[in-house]
């Protein structure tokens, strides 16, 4: 092989890999573990500081605004966690008391969920409602 071809091939194998080690680091960053609060709480020792996508049943008057963040409770079959969610983005207009809430975040070692995403589910919050003998509220009037 010739000096001009043995660089080329060399200088486009170094792109190549760094390329596919940026591509997999990516990757292993972005990827989060989805679990019910129940299934947290039964492996918790072995989510601590990963990132985690929770999803749970907002409790009934726990929602508190303080500052930026929101602190409020989620709970499946009896279990609850605590969340206090700082992301920089608004909170969905779904979310409220029994609304399904999907965080998005860190399971501390204090047992404080720290989450920089929210999401909420509206399909069946309506008949969780319903059967807590809870009043709607329309929060567009």
């Amino acid at each position: 092989m010739k000096r001009k071809q043995l660089k080329f091939v060399v200088g486009s194998a170094v792109i190549v890999v760094t390329v596919a080690f940026l591509a997999f680091s990516g990757f292993t960053e972005s990827m989060a573990y989805f679990q019910t609060v129940t299934e947290l709480y039964a492996k918790k020792d072995s989510y601590y500081d990963k990132r985690l996508r929770v999803s749970g049943d907002v409790v009934p008057h726990t929602i508190v605004r303080e500052g930026t963040a929101v602190k409020f409770d989620i709970q499946h079959e009896g279990n609850t966690m605590s969340v206090t969610y700082i992301g920089t983005d608004p909170l969905p207009d779904t979310f409220r008391d029994y609304a399904t809430a999907v965080v998005d975040g860190k399971y501390g070692r204090d047992g404080l969920f720290t989450a920089t995403g929210l999401q909420a589910k509206c399909a069946s919050k309506y008949e969780k409602e319903a059967a807590a003998g809870a009043v709607t509220q329309n929060f567009g009037e």
